[in-house]
């Protein structure tokens, strides 16, 4: 009985649903730098290895990158929605 109170005083404004928000968005974003920090570390890797596939590579790091900004947004989406 107390959740579903809970769940309307965060819908109506109150501060615990900007708390639970600004936590969603704090979530995606530290979600997306750490996805997207190892695509560019794995790259940077990869072309001091090989730097003939250096335009293989990037294009590589930067769909990876995009998919993982995508999940970021959604998230974000999500949150915006929510609260």
């Amino acid at each position: 009985m107390l959740l579903p109170t809970a769940l309307q005083e965060a819908a109506g404004g109150g501060s615990v649903g900007l708390i639970g928000a600004g936590l969603g968005i704090a979530g995606a974003v530290i979600g997306a730098g750490l996805g997207i920090g190892p695509i560019g570390s794995a790259a940077a890797s990869g072309i001091a290895r090989q730097p003939e596939a250096t335009a293989q590579i990037q294009t590589a790091a930067i769909i990876f990158a995009a998919l993982v900004e995508g999940a970021a947004l959604f998230g974000l989406g999500l949150v915006f929605l929510t609260f």
